[in-house]
């Protein structure tokens, strides 16, 4: 009787540390996975103080659609995982249409896999987009990420650095061809049953140009839905800017965002 019972507490303890890990793999945007994103963000205001320079903060986007796939490829000493991001965008003028397309291409050595988390880098390329929402021009660059999972906690840090292709010499009037450094650290903790909490989406800025910082800060609830073949997770997000005073760009006052993702581990 006491053997059988070590083996049921044994058993449950197993497919508990599976479920956890499971649900820790449907958040984990660097697992070997594929991946199926929608997200729907709107962005109802912003802050529209007066810029050092006199003129009013303008005011960025009044929402997108967002779809991202992500399809990884597996080698005996590494793995790539190609990310296609497309967005569509309204602005606060009416006009819409198609950013610009982002094709990011992360490789992971084995060796930079310790079981827990990873770490990566690849190249980043976007195409160009619809004049009236975005930039009609190529851009290159790269993306590095590090991620790590300890108990309950998943955390990791994203860096992107991107160019415009234009000539660095004659860049058209008011412009340069560096884009600003995209820093994205995220921290999310399981409640339990699925759900969980988190930073979200939150992109902080660095402008090379102007040397001036800006910080989102963010809350997120999901509840991640694990099945036999993949995995459901589901979110809402809400954000606000917290440092963005000195920064000359468009600066979110309210921002909510809906997502649903679908994940297929790869060999499981």
């Amino acid at each position: 009787m006491l053997a059988l019972s070590t083996v049921a507490a044994l058993a449950a303890t197993s497919a508990f540390a599976q479920q956890q890990d499971n649900i820790s793999k449907a958040m984990d945007s660097t697992a070997t996975q594929w991946s199926f994103q929608f997200a729907y963000q709107t962005m109802p205001d912003y802050h529209r103080d007066t810029l050092a320079d006199g003129r009013t903060r303008p005011a960025g986007f009044n929402d997108y659609l967002q779809m991202r796939v992500v399809a990884p490829l597996v080698y005996e000493r590494f793995t790539i995982l190609p990310r296609l991001t497309l967005r569509h965008y309204e602005n606060a003028q009416g006009q819409s249409g198609f950013g610009n397309t982002e094709l990011f291409a992360l490789v992971i050595p084995k060796s930079w896999d310790w079981g827990s988390g990873r770490m990566g880098i690849g190249p980043l390329i976007t195409t160009p987009g619809d004049a009236d929402v975005a930039r009609d021009e190529w851009g290159y660059g790269f993306a590095a990420a590090a991620v790590n999972t300890k108990g309950k906690w998943y955390y990791g840090l994203l860096f992107t650095q991107s160019w415009r292709a234009i000539d660095p010499q004659q860049p058209p009037p008011g412009t340069k061809d560096t884009n600003p450094l995209g820093i994205a650290p995220f921290l999310n903790y399981q409640i339990g049953d699925g759900w969980y909490v988190g930073n979200g989406d939150m992109v902080a800025q660095y402008d090379w140009d102007s040397g001036k910082f800006y910080l989102p800060i963010g809350v997120r609830v999901g509840k991640v839905f694990v099945q036999p073949e993949g995995s459901w997770n589901f979110y809402g997000e809400y954000q606000t800017s917290l440092i963005y005073h000195d920064w000359p760009g468009a600066a979110v006052k309210n921002s909510y965002r809906f997502n649903v993702t679908y994940t297929i581990p790869v060999g499981d």
